[in-house]
């Protein structure tokens, strides 16, 4: 049975198609349909056009593989569910590309990441999963056989570059609010953290794939093996990439060995972000999965027909 994925994140779209658990074709493409609206609450009419131009070159390439309409499952994240048009958005792209959108709850959204890192890795201690999108983050406390704790919270990389970052390089004074803005939104992990004590962090994809892709470039001079998918990371390492990501601007940035234009900005606030969770946890470990979402919900479908 062959089985297609997209989930529609507010940066990135993926699809993924497999048969009988091997890959046939993976894809992720730049649709940003958080920029210009996120902030709002709207996907803006340039968004739409995006996310139009991305799903039609996928139902091609579904086409192409020939899974039935009853195998592809298209997944609808933080900007889809908080848009005030999602109706309409979910409408016009089954109209125009016969994609039918399921929206999901960031608590399901939670949820299918951990089941995704659990395919990537093997989780041995109380450790706190990271999923940092362009418009939720998602914290899962956890071990390999089940999840103490997780929440979604809506303060993903395109809304923090929305509200802080105001210059390039970003002012240190925009860190420092943005670390008070943690503080307060973060308080239910915060509780959660004094509970359970994790002392391994495990970032999935997004910008973790970009510190694991410049830490690859400056260490052997390439990217990192397609099929290696959980990296360790370690903090020295995390806090020299910080150092050199806050104080660089865009251009400098881009040049760095492993950086992707997608990520050149949001980068900034997320390792803002990581940092933050780092030192105010007292993380002593950092984990990497390249799997994430669309893994888990595959993991889920071939499990149990459904996710």
């Amino acid at each position: 049975m062959k089985i297609a994925i997209i989930d529609l994140g507010t940066n990135t779209f993926h699809l993924l198609i497999v048969e009988n658990k091997q890959t046939l074709y993976k894809e992720s493409i730049p649709a940003k349909i958080g920029k210009g609206g996120i902030s709002q609450g709207i996907i803006s009419e340039e968004g739409i056009q995006r996310a139009l131009n991305v799903l039609k070159h996928f139902r091609e390439v579904i086409n192409t593989h020939q899974v039935e309409v009853k195998n592809v499952f298209a997944i609808g994240t933080s900007a889809i569910r908080n848009a005030g048009n999602k109706d309409e958005f979910i409408q016009i792209v089954a109209q125009e590309t016969g994609i039918s959108i399921q929206e999901i709850s960031g608590d399901k959204e939670a949820e299918l990441i951990y089941y995704g890192i659990k395919e990537a890795l093997h989780i041995n201690e109380t450790s706190m999963i990271m999923d940092i999108g362009g418009g939720s983050v998602e914290f899962i406390i956890c071990n390999h056989d089940k999840i103490f704790w997780k929440q979604s919270f809506e303060i993903g990389g395109q809304r923090l570059m929305d509200r802080f970052m105001k210059s390039d390089p970003i002012s240190m004074r925009s860190v420092q609010q943005m670390d008070d803005y943690f503080r307060e939104k973060l308080l239910p992990l915060a509780n959660a953290c004094h509970q359970y004590a994790p002392q391994t962090l495990i970032g999935s994809s997004g910008s973790f794939d970009t510190l694991i892709d410049m830490y690859f470039m400056k260490e052997k001079g390439e990217l990192p093996p397609v099929e290696q998918v959980s990296f360790e990371y370690s903090l020295p390492e995390f806090y020299r990439a910080y150092d050199e990501l806050l104080f660089k601007n865009h251009e400098e940035r881009m040049a760095i060995p492993g950086m992707i234009e997608l990520r050149v900005d949001m980068v900034v606030v997320a390792v803002c972000l990581i940092k933050y969770i780092i030192q105010t946890f007292e993380i002593k470990h950092v984990r990497v999965s390249n799997y994430s979402l669309k893994e888990g919900i595959l993991a889920k479908i071939l499990a149990d027909n459904n996710f």
